[in-house]
């Protein structure tokens, strides 16, 4: 199956509001399966870790999502543009997902936890790349939640400038 863009799984989960990993996973096996592809093994993990690692998905506790989930919840992060895959408008229909939502300010609050522990480590570690990453993300959080992130912002820029 040709790889899924971080902004097709936004926007796989997007449809649903929030999906586990195994959901979304599933999604992409029907996907591939209705355009006669196969999923590589290992794939589907990989592009949901990338997605995570650069804000394009959240990963949120099942606690933080309002309705039936038993696993971590993937919702669609701060810096994605969700775009909906060839077909994937019939997932509705071929998935078996409870109603579920999300509040954005527990997502968003989540979003600068995360960012704020991660930029701490990069700094720390002198990870100049996922710094700068961390510098641009901080200002898509900021603009997707009401979340204040300006000293994580400028402990940043002091490691980059």
């Amino acid at each position: 199956m040709e790889e899924a863009t971080h902004d097709e799984l936004a926007g796989i989960v997007d449809l649903f509001d929030a999906l586990t990993r195994e959901e979304l996973s599933q999604a992409l096996v029907e996907l591939a399966y209705r355009r006669g592809d196969d999923v590589r093994e290992g794939a589907v993990a990989d592009a949901v870790d990338e997605a995570v690692a650069e804000y394009y998905l959240l990963e949120l506790p099942a606690d933080a999502v309002d309705g039936e989930i038993d696993d971590a919840a993937l919702v669609v992060g701060p810096v994605a543009f969700p775009t909906l895959p060839d077909e994937g408008e019939d997932l509705p229909h071929i998935l078996d997902v409870p109603e579920r939502s999300v509040d954005r300010a527990t997502a968003a609050e989540h979003a600068a936890e995360r960012l704020r522990r991660e930029a701490a480590t990069a700094v720390d570690g002198g990870d100049e790349a996922r710094v700068a990453l961390l510098a641009d993300v901080t200002y898509d959080v900021e603009a997707w939640g009401a979340v204040e992130l300006r000293e994580t912002r400028k402990r940043l820029h002091e490691l980059v400038d």
